[in-house]
């Protein structure tokens, strides 16, 4: 084996794995895979040392890429690439989906509501169903009830 055949292979197992602990836009990982392939057809005499090679150099991949999925959910790499902060609601952050904060607002249709249709409340415009009755457009309504994003109102007499 020449040491041309040698060099690509160790830099192609060197950025395949440098890939797969810096995922982006696969240049090393594409690079590496190219020079492996370079590096096998340089140095393979027959389709049976082709075989054995790739093997190898499967072999080695595979090991690299256990200590990465290791390190990824264990280890340091973790610390890097996972999100472990949460906005959460003791916070003070609200979802989209939570809407339970408009519990018991007081507001006017926009539109009319048969059932469905558009509320204003203090300036913010909200899609509304009403508890099944008929209401007329500017009719004074009230929030009752909120699951996820479905918001009940109810008309003010």
């Amino acid at each position: 084996m020449s040491w041309l055949a040698v060099i690509c292979l160790f830099i192609g197992i060197v950025l395949v794995i440098v890939e797969m602990f810096h995922p982006g836009l696969g240049v090393p990982g594409i690079t590496g895979v190219l020079l492996l392939i370079f590096g096998i057809v340089i140095s393979a005499k027959n389709l049976f040392q082709v075989l054995v090679m790739v093997i190898i150099i499967l072999a080695i991949l595979a090991i690299a890429l256990t200590i990465v999925l290791h390190s990824a959910t264990k280890g340091r790499l973790s610390k890097i690439l996972v999100l472990h902060e949460a906005q959460k609601k003791e916070s003070g952050y609200i979802g989209t989906e939570d809407l339970k904060y408009f519990l018991g607002y007081e507001g006017s249709a926009l539109t009319i509501l048969r059932p469905a249709g558009t509320a204003d409340f203090d300036g913010i415009k909200l899609d509304v169903v009403s508890e099944g009755d008929f209401i007329k457009k500017d009719a004074k309504v009230k929030i009752i009830k909120v699951e996820g994003r479905r918001i009940v109102v109810r008309e003010q007499k």
